[in-house]
């Protein structure tokens, strides 16, 4: 098993140091030691809650049928489309029938065309991220959070092979996105702190605060590559985290997307109204499967 630091897990978690030692010295971070005066912490430990929170029936059947790995539900379809969609927006070429057998076979099944390893590879990573989101969908969203994302999405991947590719951390090269510049390197942290600083300050965040952080760190386009998949992941994270109707931006809803992201800030309805679009989508779905929103 790894462990990580007391600063560590406060940074990841968004506390203080002396917070994170008080927890670990009154038990109630599971699995921690000492080493001397050094507490040991499994990388894997979670933040203990102060009391349950409450969550939305959305979140409570996502995460058990999750648990019970339970096929043709609201989970079932949510890994099989919002990994589609969003693998496919940039460039995979498999199929919506080979994403799904992937997930439910763990194989490509029968395939006439090459396929790529990489395309594999960030379908099997992306269904492993909605599961983190799942997972984490109460927590609080930090920096750490935010690059185990990225670190999840593209290990193992050709991309993670390559000695500049920062895979689970910020940008080492200056990149574009659509012949539009993007932050530099050397200020993506200044820049993501503020971002999340703005976004955990609110009390509740509506759709509009969602779609604007949205914006905001595709703008900021903090990673090399991964940039759009991750930020969608966190647009579901954050509808999980605030009972809001989560939705899924399709492959045939791409162009108003980008759009919309190009004009935020000028004419915001253009990508309010692809988002409620989706939205009206996924509610169809919690309508079919009887769960309340």
């Amino acid at each position: 098993m790894e462990f990580i630091s007391v600063s560590q897990f406060a940074q990841k978690y968004g506390i203080s140091e002396r917070t994170a030692r008080n927890l670990c010295a009154t038990g109630k971070i599971e699995g921690v030691f000492l080493t001397g005066k050094t507490w040991n912490i499994p990388v894997d430990a979670v933040l203990p809650q102060k009391g349950k929170k409450k969550i939305s029936p959305l979140l409570a059947r996502l995460r058990e049928e999750k648990e019970i790995k339970l096929k043709g539900g609201i989970y079932h379809r949510t890994q099989i489309d919002l990994t589609y969609n969003s693998n496919h927006i940039e460039g995979s070429r498999l199929t919506k029938e080979q994403t799904r057998y992937i997930f439910e076979t763990n194989t490509l099944g029968v395939t006439t065309e090459n396929t790529r390893i990489d395309d594999i590879m960030e379908t099997v990573n992306h269904f492993r991220c909605i599961d983190f989101v799942i997972d984490h969908a109460t927590d609080k969203i930090t920096e750490p959070f935010i690059k185990q994302l990225h670190l999840i999405l593209k290990s193992n991947t050709s991309d993670s092979q390559k000695s500049w590719f920062a895979v689970g951390d910020y940008k080492r090269l200056a990149n574009e996105v659509g012949d539009q510049e993007t932050i530099q390197p050397a200020d993506v942290h200044r820049y993501m702190k503020a971002l999340l600083a703005d976004y955990n300050a609110l009390k509740k965040a509506e759709l509009d605060d969602i779609i604007d952080f949205h914006v905001r760190f595709e703008r900021i386009h903090p990673f090399q590559d991964g940039n759009g998949r991750v930020g969608r992941l966190l647009l579901f994270w954050q509808c999980l985290q605030n009972g809001i109707v989560p939705f899924i931006i399709t492959d045939k809803l791409r162009l108003f997307y980008y759009r919309g992201i190009q004009n935020w800030g000028e004419t915001n309805g253009y990508l309010r109204d692809t988002c409620l679009t989706a939205q009206d989508q996924y509610t169809a779905l919690l309508d079919y499967f009887k769960i309340k929103y």
